[in-house]
């Protein structure tokens, strides 16, 4: 099956094209067309004379192309999630959440789109400004580039397209080299809801010929990106003057004060955080510290939950974890967690990895602060568990980190909860809840290497919009 871009609302075909393997079974799934340079430049022709289209498309029009993509992307759910199950491993109850997921945030960027608005200014609470009217409107960007990873290849999508579109600008996207396909399914869908030709193009491609253009070409108004923190903060050094959001990842961490009763929903919902998708989401529990009366306890019950985890195929429907990305990946987090071990952790659970694709969900204790897989994103199926005293003392454990995106505690002491709320220095707390924690309406993105700007969809087009002032003088 040959897949080609999708430019100015055509499918064309390339000059080069690449086999799209499945990360579990090592099966041929498609053929994917790679854009070149003068790919590219013809997605950016079609962007730009399509947002002539959109700047002036009403609000209620272009709301209603986001409602019709969301009530495709319904009728269209279980072919959907399991092109997520083929492309990216990703297991198919897994893929049925994030199916559902991006419906809602289709349906979020169109009401959105209903409440883009400004604010009166009074002018006169300045000496010299009496006598005048003035007010504030938001105006689409233009062209916005958008480059997004494999991990939630639908759901960050659309929390770049999304609010794109309902902004009024027009999108060149370029989806990351494992899961082009669901862009790719995107493309067809809003076309299918009514989306004009050249509003969105498809281009997959080396992130070092298009991504490279995106940053540099002075026609792109906005940058959008979820990956590394190296490439992203390249970028930010490319861009120049135009706008920037950056979503970096993070080493996620989540607090267990010495107040907390150890449940078993308590338990489950940290096995979730830490090894939904086999760990590869920027905000899964990478390391979790329980006060040290409360440490024999966890770590038992944790261990038992997760050694309960089933690994194997994402189109069964009992798999909880499968194949990781890609082998090389599998290597890396195994030699991290190597050098872990010879520095004096112990784990708990897993360690080894069971198959060129396969890595078992590990815990580590006994960890250095030092260690990789403690101070780097691991966007793995690891987790360091550490006991701590005093709750400062946990906070600064936290806080010793290079990233900033988000983070946990469970407490009963609502004072320490909102003094550690104060205290941790990342861009949002989930106070009895695990740092996983997202829907996709709340401000989302992060302090530190965790990245600049926010997504949630209201946030979002706020990124993807420009504020002009009006005044009248009476």
């Amino acid at each position: 099956m040959k897949k080609h871009l999708f430019i100015n609302g055509k499918w064309k075909e390339a000059t080069v094209y690449t086999d799209l393997f499945s990360p579990y079974s090592g099966e041929l799934i498609a053929q994917v067309a790679q854009a070149n340079d003068e790919d590219a430049e013809e997605a950016i022709l079609a962007a730009e004379a399509a947002s002539s289209i959109m700047k002036k498309m009403p609000a209620h029009e272009r709301a209603a192309i986001l409602e019709k993509t969301a009530l495709l992307m319904e009728e269209r759910k279980e072919e959907l999630a399991r092109l997520l199950a083929m492309e990216a491993a990703k297991p198919i109850r897994t893929g049925r959440t994030e199916i559902s997921r991006t419906i809602h945030t289709y349906k979020f960027a169109a009401e959105e789109a209903k409440r883009i608005h400004g604010e009166t200014v009074p002018l006169d609470a300045a000496p010299g400004g009496e006598g005048r009217l003035a007010f504030t409107v938001r105006k689409p960007l233009g062209i916005v580039g958008a480059i997004t990873p494999f991990n939630f290849p639908f759901n960050l999508v659309a929390h770049k397209v999304g609010p794109a579109i309902a902004a009024g600008n027009t999108v060149v996207l370029k989806p990351a080299g494992q899961t082009p396909l669901s862009s790719l399914a995107l493309a067809e869908i809003m076309l299918e809801a009514g989306l004009p030709a050249g509003a969105l193009n498809v281009i997959p491609g080396k992130g070092s010929v298009i991504g490279e253009k995106l940053v540099r070409d002075r026609r792109i108004a906005a940058i959008t990106f979820t990956g590394s923190p190296e490439v992203g903060i390249a970028m930010r050094n490319k861009a120049g003057l135009k706008r920037v959001t950056l979503e970096l990842g993070s080493n996620s961490a989540v607090i267990i004060d010495s107040n907390v009763d150890i449940t078993q929903q308590l338990v489950d919902r940290c096995v979730l955080g830490a090894f939904s998708f086999s760990g590869q989401v920027c905000i899964s529990i990478q390391r979790i510290y329980v006060h040290e009366s409360k440490y024999e306890v966890f770590a038992a019950m944790f261990k038992t939950a997760v050694e309960k985890l089933v690994i194997g195929d994402p189109l069964e429907e009992s798999t909880d974890m499968s194949a990781l990305i890609s082998c090389k990946e599998v290597d890396r987090i195994a030699s991290w967690v190597s050098a872990a071990i010879a520095g004096g952790a112990i784990a708990l659970s897993g360690g080894k990895a069971l198959s060129p694709s396969l890595f078992p969900p590990t815990i580590l204790t006994n960890v250095a602060e030092t260690a990789t897989v403690s101070c780097q994103e691991v966007f793995g199926p690891v987790v360091t568990l550490t006991p701590f005293t005093t709750l400062n003392e946990a906070v600064s454990a936290v806080n010793n980190s290079r990233f900033g995106l988000q983070a946990g505690i469970y407490t009963n002491d609502i004072n320490a909860a909102l003094r550690a709320a104060e205290d941790l220095e990342v861009g949002g707390v989930m106070i009895n809840d695990i740092p996983t924690f997202r829907v996709d309406n709340m401000p989302y993105g992060g302090l530190k290497d965790s990245g600049v700007g926010r997504e949630g969809v209201k946030y979002a087009v706020e990124e993807m919009t420009e504020l002009k002032l009006i005044s009248l003088k009476l």
